[in-house]
């Protein structure tokens, strides 16, 4: 997508009438200017460049800046570093915020991330509201999502609604027939809903289902975990397996069984996506969907490089994900 250009102040100034000090102060400190003054200026600024022109940059040089939904979380945390040592190769630092899963810190952050001048911005997911798309697309400099894409930025996606199929396609292989989902909230979380989909078309293929009170939303927490584990568990039909939509959850799933006196796999069976670190070394080691979180970051950088160099778009990239079976999984009893 080419995106449109951020105008120069001197240009806002000229389509106002007013001084370059006027312009600057309508955007950067509307207070202290007229109401007819700060409406000219914010007219001008809003047909050369849409809402980004109405937030005065400091200066350009800021580097590259990712907004992601939380920083409590390795998934996250690995993307990040991979991005780092990316743009550190490039001479480029990278600016990190938190938006803690919700639309309006995000676009808080967006707004201070403008003004500070970043060169360019990386962002989770593709669900966030029209004001915050409307900045992106009128920022006027690089755009590029990760884990789930919008055809008009580059992005560097994987398949989520795969890797709920792959993982409910192994239990049902298996032999489970009831099956129970634990993920994040999926109102402000593309991720946590597309994969949640994926589970449920793979049910329904082999004609099975999962209702709404077998599926359990939680924050993705070890904590989360538990206590989702701990509903589905109570149920007066509990389920044989658990698909969580995120390792963490799944790990506080298989705390939560264990305390339960349940053995797992031969109790319950479980199953991750993400592939942490830890999932190789729990007891048992966590069957999980891969997904390439450092590529993601990585790709991600590179991206935003070549647009400030120059260079066409990548587009949409989609990353493979694969099933890794180990001990949590097993036919049901």
């Amino acid at each position: 997508m080419k995106q449109r250009l951020r105008p120069r102040l001197a240009d806002i100034a000229a389509a106002a009438g007013v001084s370059l000090a006027t312009a600057s102060r309508s955007l950067a400190q509307p207070g202290i200017v007229s109401a007819a003054t700060r409406q000219k200026v914010r007219a001008a600024a809003l047909q050369l460049g849409g809402p980004a022109a109405l937030i005065e940059p400091r200066g350009r040089g800021a580097g590259i800046a990712a907004i992601v939904p939380t920083l409590d979380n390795a998934i996250f945390s690995r993307a990040l570093q991979a991005m780092q040592a990316t743009l550190a190769e490039a001479g480029q630092s990278l600016l990190v915020a938190s938006s803690d899963y919700r639309p309006d810190t995000e676009l808080a952050a967006l707004r201070s991330l403008l003004a500070r001048g970043v060169d360019g911005l990386i962002l989770v997911g593709a669900q966030r509201p029209a004001e915050a798309w409307e900045l992106l697309e009128s920022a006027g400099i690089p755009v590029v999502l990760t884990w789930c894409g919008d055809p008009r930025f580059d992005g560097v996606l994987v398949d989520n609604r795969a890797a709920g199929r792959i993982a409910a396609r192994h239990l049902i292989g298996l032999g489970h027939v009831r099956l129970g989902m634990v993920c994040g909230a999926r109102r402000h979380n593309d991720r946590q809903r597309e994969r949640a989909e994926g589970v449920r078309e793979a049910l329904a293929e082999a004609g099975l289902d999962l209702p709404e009170w077998r599926l359990v939303e939680q924050e993705v927490t070890l904590a989360g975990g538990r206590t989702a584990c701990s509903a589905l568990l109570s149920l007066a039909e509990p389920p044989s397996a658990i698909i969580c939509g995120i390792d963490h959850l799944a790990v506080g799933c298989l705390v939560e069984a264990q305390s339960r006196g349940l053995v797992v796999p031969d109790d319950l069976s479980v199953v991750g996506i993400d592939n942490l670190e830890m999932a190789a070394h729990l007891s048992p080691a966590l069957t999980t969907v891969h997904v390439p979180t450092a590529r993601i970051g990585e790709a991600a950088a590179r991206a935003v490089l070549a647009r400030l160099a120059g260079r066409r778009g990548i587009g949409q990239v989609e990353l493979p994900i694969e099933l890794v079976v180990r001990h949590s999984t097993a036919p049901p009893r």
